[in-house]
């Protein structure tokens, strides 16, 4: 699966929650590494302070150490430093070439939900990898019994963005040995409105759920269907009747680049499930993999 990831870590459960699904996540013989970013010499208070600035770099490499011990991972250990968190892990992620950036909940999030702070979900848009976000208490049910991922669950539409998405959920199944499920959310466009007779409403409804299921059920290996409502909304209550949800990023986006649009947006608000973001990826390159 994923064989170059990066984890940001802070010394707190969410930093540990986001280890714990980086493991779920990456290859067997893939490479993991732990970053804590701090501010350093670029804070300037502690610029003028050299002492402040060592203090700093020494408390980083510490609890990187902890952590490492405390999740009993093989991992290598990076301290960063930069402006945020988030801006931190992103330029890392390009100067190591990294497949995945794995995060963690803000602190304040609601409990179970996958929740960005707002400097680290701006500082990530753009990022050159997959991004995954771990729900608050991740760790500790990832503990427990059953706790292995047992269905993968994705949104398709059958955009390119789509495609790749249920590739990538293709292989996650096939590497934990889950099922994959997909959920196609459909609406009426707000220009069909004037041409729909209210009686006919019903079932012009019926008629595009009964074309997104038939689409669903050409794809091979996965269990689908098809509702009618609010896409993110929808796919949120999808999410708790998986164990990760796979989402593209929004197609008009930088390609190879993560791009979060008002779907993944919503999702990473209100998702209990962890959530799995990938990259704009090339046409040619998507219809390949699928």
């Amino acid at each position: 699966m994923f064989k170059n990831v990066l984890v940001g870590v802070d010394g707190r459960p969410n930093g540990r929650d986001a280890i714990a699904l980086a493991s779920r996540l990456m290859d067997p013989d893939g490479k993991l590494t732990l970053a804590h970013a701090h501010s350093g010499k670029l804070r300037p208070s502690h610029a003028i302070t050299p002492g402040m600035v060592a203090e700093e770099r020494e408390a980083s490499h510490d609890l990187l150490e902890q952590e490492r011990a405390a999740t009993d991972v093989t991992a290598d250990l990076l301290s960063i430093e930069s402006i945020s968190p988030g801006r931190g892990l992103h330029e890392q992620a390009e100067e190591q070439n990294a497949d995945l950036l794995v995060v963690g909940s803000c602190s304040h999030g609601a409990f179970g939900r996958a929740m960005l702070g707002d400097d680290t979900r701006a500082a990530l848009n753009g990022a050159p990898c997959a991004v995954a976000v771990a729900s608050r208490g991740y760790a500790e049910r990832a503990g427990g019994a059953g706790s292995q991922i047992a269905k993968v669950g994705v949104a398709y539409n059958a955009s390119p963005e789509s495609i790749a998405a249920l590739a990538v959920a293709g292989e996650l199944a096939a590497m934990t040995g889950a099922t994959t499920h997909a959920m196609e959310v459909v609406s009426i466009p707000s220009t069909a409105y004037a041409g729909i007779v209210v009686p006919t409403f019903g079932d012009y409804i019926d008629a595009i759920l009964q074309e997104a299921n038939s689409r669903l059920e050409e794809l091979p290996d996965v269990e689908g269907h098809a509702v009618y409502g609010l896409t993110g909304e929808e796919l949120a209550i999808f999410g708790d009747q998986v164990d990760i949800l796979v989402v593209g990023s929004r197609g008009y986006g930088p390609v190879k680049r993560l791009v979060l649009g008002s779907t993944s947006d919503y999702l990473e608000r209100h998702a209990r499930c962890p959530l799995l973001v990938l990259p704009r990826t090339a046409a040619g390159v998507t219809e390949g993999r699928a």
